[in-house]
């Protein structure tokens, strides 16, 4: 139990955060959808306890993937955050779903719904506090993509570097985009109901809801069935490669693997060196590497391997490597 606590310290703090946010943004929605029978609520309300309970999800398996390795798992459990992602998501197409059923089924008997005023309130209330986390998403992708971007500037980059961030983070920051657009779109909706007899509005701002959500279903599976095979991360594998490079005594480099499991990073590194160095210079060569690749953010784990320079020069380093 105290191993297991330590390791929920360490969880992504993005999905805690949200989780939290949503909780009680669900409960709220719940309590104006049983005062109003409003069908757009409904979609809100499906759609923020999918996206509390993923969260809460994606916060425990983003902890326990930093548990170390052991003798049945030597490799760690770096991929455990996107096999619970992969299960985290099939709640929220169940949530999906629903909402779109629910809207169609709107659509072919409007009803005009009460509480406007509550409705809207309660909505708004619920765009201002998804706002809020999904900027604090943003800022845990500005850190992740060593960003320094702040203000309308950080929201263009967020979108940009999205691929660089860790997949909890990921996750948030989809769920709250939708989370966010979902929330004006009810609301319009809402209002267009409320000022003319067009009470299909609800229903088809659910429907809207739920393709949103899907999308964040299919985009969110996609990228975690990748992680789950482990993935190769070209960004990373361009920075350590710059890093090796600039090193005196590395003539080449034969071989560069960067695999990306969760929100760790495994690294093998095959170096071409003077073919006259002993294995004592070769050793501090490869003592000095390793020391510098791990003070990169995630690396868990380095093999650094040697073969005699055979003047045929293979790795180039780009521009973007030499950060």
């Amino acid at each position: 139990m105290g191993e297991f606590i330590t390791l929920l310290k360490r969880g992504n703090r993005s999905a805690l955060t949200a989780g939290i946010v949503n909780s009680v943004i669900a409960i709220i929605k719940a309590v104006a959808y049983v005062l109003t029978g409003n069908v757009a609520m409904f979609a809100e309300m499906m759609h923020t306890i999918g996206d509390a309970a993923n969260q809460f999800f994606v916060f425990i398996g983003s902890a326990l993937s930093k548990k170390a390795p052991t003798k049945r798992f030597p490799n760690g459990f770096g991929r455990l955050v996107n096999l619970v992602l992969l299960g985290a998501i099939l709640f929220v197409g169940i949530m999906a779903y629903e909402t779109i059923h629910e809207g169609i089924a709107h659509i072919i008997e409007p009803t005009e719904s009460t509480g406007f005023w509550i409705t809207l309130s309660v909505l708004f209330v619920g765009v201002v506090l998804e706002s809020g986390v999904f900027y604090k998403a943003m800022q845990e992708i500005a850190h992740d993509a060593r960003l320094t971007s702040k203000g309308p500037k950080l929201i263009l980059d967020s979108f940009r570097a999205l691929k660089q961030a860790k997949p909890a983070t990921r996750l948030v920051f989809l769920e709250d985009l939708v989370a966010t657009a979902g929330g004006l779109v009810a609301m319009i909706a809402v209002i267009i109901s409320h000022l003319t007899p067009f009470h299909q509005a609800e229903g088809i701002a659910s429907i809207i809801i739920g393709l949103m959500m899907f999308y964040v279903v299919g985009n969110v599976f996609l990228q975690n069935a990748a992680g789950a095979l482990g993935e190769a991360d070209e960004t990373m594998a361009a920075r350590i490669g710059g890093i090796i490079m600039r090193d005196p005594d590395v003539r080449d480099i034969s071989k560069l693997e960067v695999i990306k499991e969760g929100d760790h990073f495994h690294v093998e590194v095959e170096i071409e060196v003077d073919p006259t160095l002993t294995i004592a210079l070769a050793d501090d060569i490869k003592d000095r590497l390793e020391l510098q690749i791990r003070l990169q953010q995630g690396i868990i784990d380095v093999t650094i391997g040697f073969d005699e320079d055979d003047n045929i020069q293979q790795y180039i380093v780009s521009t973007n490597e030499t950060r």
